[in-house]
């Protein structure tokens, strides 16, 4: 036999190598090659997965033993991620190495899933630390659709989860495209436009206290020009009649009822109002705007006037919305190690910055177009974003960097100023929320000689209640809400234990509303989907929760500003009644929440939490309902008709139906 030479035999080996090892990279698709970007996890963007290493830039380990290929999710609050792939004709397997990482920042028990076109292919079953890797091995034949999800065990705890070794075998020359998680929704708008009619909306109750200022705008829609009318006005209050602004002033306690009305060429419409003059105010949960989520603490003076303006432009203030809010940053800046006379007002009141040249002004063009302005503060010596506070060292107000909370505090200093700009509302931010520092806030407002609501930032102490709604107006519930999916349904579907604690007057807030353009100083789309959306408005006004938008209005498409200007969906927020939903029940992430409004009817959510389309139902029984009964369908405004003993739909992942149940008669 001939020899060839050695380097002639290598190289022609090589040669007919090279064609079959292409081949069998062709047939490998890598999930740690794809843009993990994609990968959702419930700790956003703090922890992304990284190629082919965990979330800290540590080596993929299960059990002591290492990984070369693959990716980490990290994930806490609502616990699980999810990674979504398309799937082209020509792919043969799911293959993958899965457990939880030896290297950890979070230790609770977790699960993996496989699902292909909705249908679970694989379950791993608990896993733990120092569990052994399962292996995965799947067939993916006729599949359009991966689903790869972990999630933790634990409601509200955190986990880790590694796909080692992921990887998806195909025919020769196809590939698996990514798409972005979660799959593309259409942006339907549900909210019919409003008809050329006049139509009062807002609220049907509204608070004063004896003898401060009286300010209220009647909300209507229609074709302008509407003309505007209140009867039974108690003395001292008159309506102007172009504007439908009420003002005025009353001494006496007492309910007063009174009938509004709103006229144009193609009719007139009659509304009742109930002016209740006492200690109590806000009557049903405030409705308006602040400006942290959409421009952190780059709050100027310029910027609320532009949104005021947007509120009028939207047509959003003749649907109830009313407050605008100033957040973190009006005040003096205090420089990092900083030390020295924080307040140099005549009576040591907080002074704002020069983005705020005009602060009376900034009230009473507010004021001028229909609207209320609220401000913000905190007790400690120094805001959260680095601005004055409301405490310091001495009676000057001198502050440093040591320690939160200041010897003096200038809550009446504060109070009266406020007052005397012009301010209708207060955020005071600081954790954890205390009585002491609440009851002296309280107390200086309910002194100033001005109806200035008062609000608690955040994470109230669910244990003292109580005394939130003995104090302020409203609470935050929880901390800081972001816009995914995670985020606000966490918080969202965690208040029933709340739920005693709300009624006119006093208000459990889960946090700003992330639809529109949020960013929290760099506007940009929110990241929830519109079903997502139409699910945080529905909760939300289930829940009779403070609404406050944190988008920038300029910015509002027609989809946002149909999530905001449903008057039906709306009146469940602001019915007088004042009861915040409870859950009904709540299995294989199917929930249902209902809750009693003054007419007798009832509002219920049908909320899907899962990751695919199911079927939800409500039995009237559940609650405590019976005979046939009416359901109206909320978001499009029409009847569907008469159900005997139970409403039944299908619902999209992340989605709701939100109806208005009635005896049938």
């Amino acid at each position: 036999m001939t020899h060839l030479p050695l380097s002639l035999t290598t190289m022609l080996a090589l040669a007919l190598a090279a064609p079959l090892h292409a081949a069998e990279k062709a047939r490998v698709c890598w999930l740690s090659d794809l843009d993990l970007t994609k990968v959702q996890q419930s700790c956003g963007t703090w922890k992304p997965a990284v190629k082919d290493k965990t979330c800290n830039d540590k080596p993929l380990t299960i059990a002591d033993k290492t990984f070369e290929r693959g990716f980490q999710t990290t994930f806490f609050g609502e616990g699980y991620s999810v990674f979504e792939l398309n799937l082209k004709p020509g792919v043969q397997k799911f293959l993958a190495s899965v457990g939880v990482n030896d290297q950890v920042d979070f230790i609770d028990p977790v699960e993996f899933f496989v699902y292909g076109d909705n249908e679970l292919l694989w379950f791993s079953g608990k896993m733990q630390i120092k569990d052994a890797a399962k292996p995965v091995d799947v067939s993916l034949v006729g599949k359009k659709r991966l689903l790869l999800l972990v999630k933790t065990i634990n409601p509200g705890g955190g986990g880790n989860g590694d796909w080692a070794d992921a990887r998806i075998t195909l025919d020769s020359g196809k590939t698996a495209d990514l798409v972005s998680f979660p799959p593309p929704e259409p942006a339907e708008i549900l909210t019919p436009k409003p008809g050329p009619e006049p139509k009062i909306t807002g609220a049907r109750v509204f608070g004063v206290r004896p003898g401060n200022p009286f300010f209220f705008k009647i909300p209507a829609t229609g074709t302008a020009p509407l003309t505007f009318g209140a009867k039974g006005l108690p003395d001292g209050l008159k309506v102007d009649a172009k504007t439908g602004v009420i003002t005025g002033s009353i001494s006496k306690t007492g309910d007063y009822p009174v009938t509004l009305t709103a006229t144009n060429a193609k009719g007139k419409t009659i509304k009742p109002l109930k002016i209740v003059v006492g200690e109590k105010l806000a009557l049903t949960p405030p409705m308006g705007w602040a400006s942290y989520n959409c421009w952190n603490c780059e709050v100027t003076e310029q910027r609320m006037r532009a949104i005021a303006e947007a509120f009028v432009k939207t047509d959003l203030i003749n649907h109830g919305w009313t407050y605008m809010n100033i957040d973190d940053g009006w005040q003096a800046r205090v420089d990092k190690g900083r030390a020295g006379e924080a307040r140099k007002s005549p009576n040591f009141s907080l002074e704002p910055n020069d983005r705020f040249p005009d602060m009376k002004g900034l009230c009473d063009y507010v004021h001028g177009l229909g609207l209320k302005i609220g401000i913000y503060s905190t007790p400690w010596k120094i805001s959260y974003g680095g601005y004055t506070g409301g405490s310091g060292n001495d009676a000057k107000g001198t502050i440093d960097n040591e320690g939160q909370n200041g010897k003096v505090t200038f809550e009446e200093q504060d109070a009266k100023q406020w007052a005397a700009w012009g301010f209708d509302s207060m955020k005071y931010d600081w954790r954890p929320n205390d009585v002491p520092n609440t009851k002296r806030m309280s107390e200086a407002l309910r002194k100033c000689g001005r109806d200035i609501l008062l609000t608690l930032s955040n994470s109230a102490d669910l244990g003292q209640a109580d005394k939130w709604a003995e104090l302020a107006q409203f609470w935050r519930t929880t901390g800081d809400i972001t816009d995914t999916w995670w985020s606000m349904s966490g918080i969202g579907f965690a208040q029933d234990p709340w739920k005693k604690f709300a009624g006119p007057g006093h208000w459990n807030d889960p946090d700003m509303l992330v639809v529109g353009h949020v960013g929290w100083g760099k506007p940009r789309p929110t990241y929830l989907t519109p079903n997502e959306q139409y699910t945080h408005i529905s909760l939300w006004c289930l829940l009779s929760a403070p609404l406050l938008l944190g988008c920038d209005l300029s910015q509002a498409d027609e989809f946002t500003l149909n999530l905001l200007n449903n008057d039906e969906v709306l009146e469940v927020d602001q019915d007088p009644l004042g009861s915040a939903a409870s859950r009904i029940s709540s299995k294989d992430g199917m929930e249902v929440w209902a809750k009693d409004m003054e007419d007798g009817s009832k509002a219920v959510g049908l909320f899907n939490r899962t990751l695919f389309p199911a079927k939800i139902s409500v039995k009237w029984s559940d609650l405590g309902l019976t005979g046939p009964q009416k359901v109206r369908d909320l978001w499009r405004q029409k009847d569907l008709g008469i159900s005997k003993d139970q409403f039944e739909v299908v619902i999209p992942r992340h989605g709701c139906m939100l109806v208005r149940v009635r005896p049938a008669r």
